[in-house]
C-alpha cells in the first residue's frame, strides 16, 4: 500500500492553493477526473493567469459533498 506520508506532507504544508496534480494526489483520484470535475463545475478551480489551481477549502467542500449524497455517480473521463 502506499505510504500516506506524503500526502499528510502536502496537506500539511499549508498551501493555500493547489494544482490539479496536487489535489488528485490528496483526493486519491486520476488528475483527468479533476479536470472532468473543474469542467463539470463540481470542483471549482481558480484562474491565476493560464493555471487553475484548487483551493484546500473547495477540497474539503467537495468531500463534504459527496459525504451527504453518496449516491450521485462520479464523472467519467469519457463524458467530458
Amino acid at each position: 500500500m502506499d505510504d500516506p506520508q506524503p500526502l499528510l506532507d502536502l496537506m500539511a504544508a499549508d498551501r493555500l492553493l493547489l494544482t490539479p496534480e496536487e489535489a488528485a494526489r490528496v483526493l486519491r483520484i486520476g488528475r483527468t477526473t479533476v479536470y472532468a470535475l473543474m469542467k463539470c463545475g463540481d470542483l471549482r478551480a481558480v484562474h491565476i493567469g493560464r493555471s487553475r489551481r484548487i483551493s484546500q477549502a473547495e477540497l474539503d467542500r467537495y468531500v463534504r459533498r459527496l459525504e451527504a449524497s453518496p449516491t450521485r455517480p462520479h464523472p467519467s473521463p469519457d463524458a467530458a
